[in-house]
């Protein structure tokens, strides 16, 4: 809050996590929407800490 930058690596495994459950929805025979659906916004809001991190 005070201007100083955040550290990025958490937000960037945050990001990395979610994408790999949307990946695991994705791939599975029959696609798992709740899975795909719950962490999508997880990628996106992940990539949008990591950038204010820097």
């Amino acid at each position: 809050m005070s201007g100083m930058k955040g550290n990025p690596i958490q937000p960037l495994s945050a990001m990395i996590n979610s994408s790999l459950w949307v990946l695991y929805g994705l791939l599975k025979e029959k696609k798992d929407w709740p899975v795909i659906i719950a962490n999508l916004p997880g990628i996106v809001l992940g990539l949008l800490t990591f950038l204010t991190a820097l």
